[in-house]
C-alpha cells in the first residue's frame, strides 16, 4: 500500500525530472481557464494558449535539444517555421487532453500526491522524506510548493487518461506472431566485393579536369570571414563573487525566517493492516486487536501473520519515520495523537483497518545558525547579486551603444577587463562554436559580423549569451571571405576526382553483374563469406546491405540484390536460403511483441489525438506565430 509508489521506478523517474526541468504551466485550473489578455497563438474550444506559455515550451524544448545534442546543439534549430509549429502543436495535443481530463473528472487526491512527494529519492534523507530537502529543491527552481504541486498534479491526471487510453489497446495474438515471424526471420547469404582498386589502372585525372572542377566550385574552397575582437562580459556570477554578507546580515536573516530552518517532527510506527471495509473484516481486525493487546512483545510476529500491507508486514509492519502529509488522514491522526509505545484501538481508513503501534519521535527542532549560515550567505549574496545584475545590465546595455567606439569607459565603470580573442569564423560549426564560450553564442557572431560592426568597428549591442550573462563585443581586425589558392587545394582536388572515379567503375562492373544474374545467365561469380542475417541479429552486413538484403524478393531463389558501399566499393549478395530458426528464445519473442505492443499502442494513441482534434475547435493565429518567427 504505502510502498507502491516506491515500487513503481517509472512514476518515480519522471517525478524526479519534474524537480530538475523549468515548468511550463500551473496546473489543470490554468488550462481549462482563459489564460490571460495578449495575443494569443492559438485557441482550443474555450481556451487559449497565450504566448508566455509558447515561449516557456520553447525554452523547455530548447533546453531538452541542448542536453541530447550537447556540442551539435545549435539554436537555430527551433528557428524555423516548421519548429515552432511542431512546439505549438504539441501545446494544442496537450491542452486537448487535460480538457479531456476535465470532462471525464478524473483527477489525482491528496493522498495520491503526499506519496508520490515523499517517495521522490532525491527528497528523501535516510530513506525518509525530508520537508528540508523539498523546500531546498523548489528554492532551487524559483518556485512555490503550489506550483509545484498543482504541476505534479496535473501529469497524474494525464497519467490516468493516457493510461486508459493504452490499457484499452487490443494486440492479436496472429498479428504478433507474425510480426516475430518477420523480425527473426533468417536469410543465408554469400557475397562478394567488387573493390575500386581493380580499377586504379584505368583511372587518370587530368590537370584540366582539376582546374575545372576547382573554377566551378569556388564555394567549397572558401576561407570563411574571420574577425579578431574585444569584448566585455557582465555576469551574475562576477558580481555574486564580489558581494559580501555580514555575519550580523546572516543573523538577522537567520531570526527573521526561522521556521525555514526547522526540521518538523517525525514519527516511527508499525501497523497491521486488514484491507478491506466490510464488516467480517472489521471482526478480523478486531480479533487480532485483542490478541496485540495480550501480548504487545509480539507485534512485530503478529505484523508478519496477519498484515496485507505487503510493503512492510515482512519488516514486522514498521513504517519508518514520516511527517505529517505523508499518510492518509485518518492514520495521521491517530499516529500524532499517540505516546510512545502506545497501541491504537482500530483505525479505519480508504485502505482497510488499522492496528498502529508508535515506536518512535522526533521532535521538532530547530537547526541552529551555525549549521545553516553558509546557507543563508549564499543566498543573500544571490539575491543581493540579482539586485546589482539588474540595474547594472541597463547601464552597460546603454554605455556600450552610446559610447560605441570603444568599451574602455564601460570596462571602467563596471570594473571589468576588456579580453581578447583569436580569430573567429563567421559562421563556426557546433564543434567549434563550443569551445568558443560565450563567443560561440550564434547571436553573438551574427552582431560582430554585421556591417555596422564590420564597417564602422562599433561596438555590438549588449547580447544574452547565457541566463543573466551579458556580453558586448568590437571588431579589431578583420578579414573577408577569400578562396583558398588552387595550389593548397590541388591534391585534394585531384584525390577526390579519382575517388569518384573508381566509384563509378566498381558501380557499373557490380550493376553489370547483378543484371546478367537476375536475367538468368550463368553464376561464375567467387562467392565467399556465407553468413546468415535476419532483422535481429544484422552485424555480420553493413546496415544498408541488411536493408536491401531483407528486402529483396525471395520468392524465386537464388535472389541476387547489389549495394554500394560509402567506401566506393560494390557489394553483391547471393541469397541461397530463407528460413526461421529452429528456436525463438522466450525472452526474445517477448521483448518482440513488447515493441509491437508499444508500436500499436502509439498508433491508437495518436488516432485518439486525431479524434479529439475533430472534436475541438482550434484555431492557430498564424499572423502572430509567424510574428515570433521574425
Amino acid at each position: 500500500m504505502f510502498d507502491a509508489v516506491r515500487n513503481n521506478k517509472r512514476i518515480v523517474q519522471i517525478f524526479l525530472a519534474l524537480i530538475t526541468l523549468p515548468f511550463a504551466f500551473f496546473g489543470l485550473e490554468s488550462y481549462v481557464r482563459d489564460a490571460g489578455a495578449g495575443a494569443d497563438l492559438a485557441s482550443v474550444g474555450e481556451t487559449k494558449i497565450t504566448l508566455p506559455q509558447f515561449d516557456q515550451a520553447m525554452r523547455d524544448q530548447q533546453e531538452r535539444m541542448r542536453q541530447n545534442l550537447g556540442a551539435n546543439f545549435r539554436p537555430e534549430m527551433l528557428n524555423t517555421p516548421e519548429a515552432r509549429l511542431a512546439v505549438l502543436n504539441s501545446l494544442i495535443d496537450q491542452r486537448l487532453l487535460l480538457l479531456e481530463a476535465a470532462k471525464g473528472r478524473l483527477h489525482a487526491g491528496n493522498e495520491l500526491l503526499r506519496e508520490v512527494i515523499g517517495k521522490i529519492v532525491s527528497l528523501q534523507e535516510n530513506g525518509q522524506f525530508s520537508m528540508e530537502r523539498y523546500e531546498a529543491a523548489l528554492r532551487a527552481q524559483g518556485m512555490t510548493q503550489a506550483q509545484f504541486e498543482a504541476q505534479l498534479r496535473q501529469d497524474l491526471t494525464l497519467q490516468q487518461l493516457v493510461g486508459a487510453i493504452s490499457d484499452t489497446g487490443i494486440l492479436p495474438v496472429s498479428a504478433a506472431e507474425a510480426m516475430t515471424r518477420i523480425q527473426t526471420e533468417e536469410r543465408q547469404v554469400a557475397e562478394l566485393r567488387i573493390t575500386t582498386e581493380r580499377f586504379a589502372s584505368e583511372v587518370k585525372v587530368e590537370p584540366e579536369a582539376v582546374r575545372k572542377y576547382y573554377d566551378e566550385n569556388l564555394a567549397q574552397f572558401q576561407v570563411p570571414e574571420q574577425a579578431r575582437v574585444e569584448y566585455l562580459m557582465l555576469s551574475l556570477d562576477a558580481l555574486l563573487a564580489r558581494v559580501q554578507v555580514s555575519e550580523k546580515e546572516a543573523k538577522d536573516w537567520y531570526e527573521g525566517h526561522k521556521e525555514r530552518y526547522q526540521q518538523p517532527e517525525e514519527r516511527r510506527a508499525s501497523h497491521i493492516l486488514l484491507s478491506g471495509k466490510g464488516d467480517a473484516e472489521k471482526a478480523k481486525a478486531e480479533a487480532v486487536l485483542e490478541e496485540v493487546r495480550k501480548t504487545p512483545a509480539r507485534f512485530a510476529e503478529l505484523a508478519k501473520q496477519h498484515s496485507q500491507d505487503p510493503g512492510s508486514a515482512g519488516n514486522g509492519g514498521d513504517l519508518g519515520f514520516f511527517g505529517r502529509g505523508m499518510m492518509v488522514k485518518p492514520f495521521e491522526e491517530s499516529v500524532f495523537g499517540m505516546q510512545e509505545g502506545e497501541i491504537s484501538g482500530i483505525v479505519q481508513s480508504e485502505f482497510g483497518f488499522h492496528i498502529i503501534k508508535l515506536t518512535g519521535i522526533k521532535p521538532l527542532k530547530q537547526r541552529p545558525f551555525a549549521d545553516v549560515r553558509a546557507e543563508i550567505e549564499g543566498e543573500l549574496k544571490r539575491q543581493a547579486a540579482s539586485r546589482q545584475f539588474a540595474e547594472a545590465a541597463e547601464q552597460f546595455s546603454n554605455m556600450v551603444y552610446e559610447q560605441s567606439d570603444t568599451l574602455q569607459p564601460v570596462a571602467e565603470k563596471f570594473g571589468l577587463t576588456i579580453a581578447k580573442s583569436d580569430w573567429l569564423p563567421k559562421n563556426p560549426n557546433p564543434q567549434l562554436a563550443s569551445v568558443l564560450g560565450p563567443l560561440g553564442n550564434e547571436k553573438l557572431l551574427a552582431a560582430i559580423f554585421a556591417e555596422d560592426s564590420v564597417s564602422g568597428r562599433r561596438n555590438t549591442d549588449a547580447i544574452e549569451v547565457a541566463p543573466s550573462t551579458l556580453v558586448s563585443a568590437r571588431i579589431v581586425e578583420h578579414r573577408p571571405a577569400a578562396p583558398k589558392a588552387f595550389e593548397s587545394v590541388q591534391a585534394d582536388i585531384e584525390r577526390r576526382l579519382r575517388t569518384q572515379q573508381l566509384s563509378a567503375l566498381a558501380r557499373k562492373s557490380g550493376e553489370d553483374k547483378l543484371a546478367e544474374l537476375r536475367k538468368g545467365g550463368e553464376d561464375k561469380l567467387g562467392w565467399a563469406l556465407v553468413k546468415n542475417v535476419s532483422r535481429l541479429n544484422g552485424r555480420a552486413v553493413p546496415p544498408a546491405a541488411l536493408q536491401a538484403i531483407m528486402k529483396a524478393d525471395a520468392s524465386a531463389l537464388p535472389a541476387y540484390v547489389g549495394v554500394e558501399m560509402n567506401s566506393g566499393d560494390y557489394m553483391l549478395y547471393k541469397i541461397m536460403k530463407v528460413g526461421q530458426p529452429e528456436n525463438v528464445d522466450e525472452n526474445t519473442r517477448k521483448v518482440l511483441q513488447r515493441e509491437y505492443g508499444a508500436v500499436v499502442a502509439q498508433e491508437d494513441f495518436a488516432a485518439y489525438l486525431a479524434a479529439l482534434r475533430a472534436r475541438y475547435k482550434i484555431d492557430i493565429n498564424k499572423a502572430a506565430l509567424e510574428t515570433k518567427e521574425r
